[in-house]
């Protein structure tokens, strides 16, 4: 089998998996679920679910935007791009990370060159943040790629599934934010 055939077999193969799996996952559901409980299988819990959709959107945030940077770095430089000069904390507020990864993050990316980390006069305890134009360049190249991201991960539903997928997962991420580790900031959660 040659290299050009490896990607087609993968796809087939993942049409007939995703056929299997619609309902229970890779193999039939052996538990009977009464009406109105949960199932208790593995494949159908909620927790299990969400890890494998962050599975998949990263895999297709990596094939669609590319290397350059990851996910959580991609949206560090958006919040940067609309909140220009803020600190490392709140940056990590309006994240929802917590304060060690979002300095770590920071750090990083200023040795990319896509932000500058700036000692404020008035105080050294912190540090503020901006996009270079290097980093700026970076996001005016990747947002259209950002964007068709989020087209190819809704692509398999509907419209009207689409709007009630993202109405439920804002819902579910929004009533849920304070069993975080890293909650959203409430003044940026209730913005959007």
């Amino acid at each position: 089998m040659n290299s050009k055939e490896k990607p087609f077999l993968r796809k087939n193969q993942r049409k007939n998996r995703r056929k299997q799996t619609m309902k229970h996952g890779p193999g039939p559901s052996k538990a009977k679920v009464k009406r109105g409980e949960l199932s208790n299988d593995v494949y159908d819990q909620p927790g299990h679910l969400i890890r494998r959709a962050q599975q998949i959107a990263v895999s297709m945030f990596y094939s669609t935007v590319g290397y350059e940077v990851t996910p959580i770095q991609y949206g560090v430089l958006r919040i940067l791009q609309d909140y220009p000069g803020i600190d490392q904390v709140t940056l990590a507020r309006l994240c929802a990370l917590d304060t060690s990864t979002a300095a770590n993050l920071a750090v990083r990316l200023e040795q990319s060159g896509f932000v500058k980390r700036m000692v404020p006069a008035r105080s050294k305890r912190f540090r503020l943040l901006r996009l270079t134009p290097q980093g700026v360049a970076l996001l005016k190249k990747l947002l259209p790629s950002g964007r068709l991201l989020s087209r190819r991960l809704l692509q398999v539903l509907d419209r009207k599934e689409q709007k009630i997928f993202l109405r439920l997962l804002k819902k579910f991420v929004h009533l849920n934010n304070d069993e975080s580790r890293a909650p959203l900031d409430s003044i940026q959660r209730d913005a959007h």
